[in-house]
């Protein structure tokens, strides 16, 4: 198995222990304490480190002599603290349990986007790194698919302990596998004369770099909307007469996005900004009729027409962020974008659980509604002419925010391009 087929091994491994985190967390606390809100907690305390923990990961991988050390050791402290918490969640005092699910959190920023930034390092530039961040992308969709099934058949034919095992023996494997990973070959870590960048220059380069700051505002506003969607799918079953439906909404728009991450996320002639405009809309219209359906059925099948558009979201934005991150702080971009994402999704959340007793097709337009103004927020915030700079191969200098092109190891540098994606 070559470098990048070990990575996409270790990344599906790694996401498919933080997939199923959300549910294995609330099943274990309901059957050792009877309540589902002691499992809340614990999750909330599992979430909230990521948006304050992601700049420090980013920093730090940046800054590290010994990136394989770095990344998994990442990856081994996630690991552990699925493993301490299927130990002693129910069992030991709740001070003791919310304090290893705030570690165990801190490691999750490279488990999403302190990943996804070993790609740039793994794949040379041009088409191939394109697909490669399309291959990447559908980890998250596969373990967005596979993990709650298996959390919920391993709780069904015996109980949510083993479940937690098998995530914890997951995210073990990832670290296992990363130890694997050519980091010292493909150039990871700090030249020795690179200056280090402060822990604020990748939200500096977040705002002030056009391409970063338009993809990382919508995709954060969209996802305020995504997170809401779990609970709104429930309700909107429950609705429809179906009250064990929402899993099957929710199966089916995760099942659509692994087929759209598959093949129109792999679509390498479209520039990615036009790409994630075209996601969120798409997302958006279909959510918007699922509201009206008719039938379980129907919704399902507008659901699944929803994951197929938003499938390719997530490969547009990491191309994105690959070609515009400056290089010393391309680990930060990633980090604190995932971080911006998830949290967006707990507060989207914590929204729609504020609003529940609205009727579920008006929450599920309302998702929509946030989903098109994020399309809009990303046309009005792209900068005009967003190919000219790429073409022309400029070099501004990379200070601290970087450049407002891309960065020289992406696909669009002065060599000049035969498509719009690589030379």
């Amino acid at each position: 198995m070559g470098g990048f087929g070990r990575y996409l091994a270790a990344a599906l491994a790694a996401r498919i222990a933080s997939e199923g985190m959300g549910m294995a967390v609330v099943l274990l606390a309901l059957e050792r304490t009877g309540s589902a809100a002691h499992g809340a907690f614990v999750l909330t305390a599992w979430l909230a480190p990521h948006v304050l923990a992601a700049p420090l990961a980013g920093a730090a991988a940046a800054r590290t002599r010994r990136p394989r050390l770095f990344h998994v050791c990442a990856l081994a402290g996630f690991a552990a603290a699925v493993a301490a918490l299927t130990a002693l969640l129910g069992r030991a005092p709740v001070p003791l349990v919310l304090a290893v699910a705030v570690l165990g959190g801190s490691c999750g920023p490279m488990v999403t986007g302190g990943l996804s930034s070993l790609v740039t390092g793994l794949v040379p530039a041009g088409p191939g790194r394109d697909r490669a961040y399309g291959w990447d992308a559908a980890t998250y969709n596969a373990a967005a698919v596979t993990a709650p099934a298996a959390v919920g058949l391993i709780t069904a034919l015996g109980s949510a302990g083993p479940a937690m095992a098998v995530l914890a023996a997951s995210g073990a494997l990832a670290a296992a596998l990363a130890a694997t990973l050519p980091y010292g070959e493909q150039g990871a870590g700090p030249a020795p004369d690179t200056p280090r960048a402060g822990l604020g220059a990748g939200l500096a380069a977040l705002w002030r770099v056009r391409e970063l700051r338009a993809v990382t505002s919508a995709t954060t506003l969209a996802f305020v909307g995504i997170g809401s969607l779990t609970t709104v799918s429930v309700l909107l079953a429950a609705e429809l007469g179906s009250p064990d439906g929402g899993g099957v909404l929710m199966t089916a728009f995760a099942v659509g996005a692994l087929g759209g991450s598959l093949t129109l996320g792999r679509i390498t002639s479209v520039e990615p900004g036009r790409l994630v405009r075209w996601a969120l809309a798409g997302t958006g219209a279909a959510l918007a009729a699922a509201a009206l359906a008719p039938s379980p059925a129907v919704t399902a099948a507008l659901f699944a027409v929803a994951g197929v558009c938003d499938g390719p979201l997530l490969t547009a934005t990491l191309r994105i962020r690959s070609q515009y991150a400056p290089d010393g702080v391309r680990t930060q971009v990633f980090t604190l974008g995932a971080g911006l994402k998830l949290t967006a999704a707990s507060a989207g959340a914590a929204l729609v659980g504020i609003a529940a007793d609205a009727p579920a097709a008006a929450l599920l337009t309302a998702i929509a509604g946030l989903l098109l103004a994020a399309a809009l927020l990303h046309a009005l915030a792209v900068p005009r002419g967003p190919g000219r700079t790429a073409r022309t191969g400029s070099t501004a200098p990379a200070g601290p925010a970087g450049p407002t092109g891309p960065s020289e190891g992406s696909a669009t540098t002065a060599a000049g391009r035969q498509t719009p994606e690589g030379p």
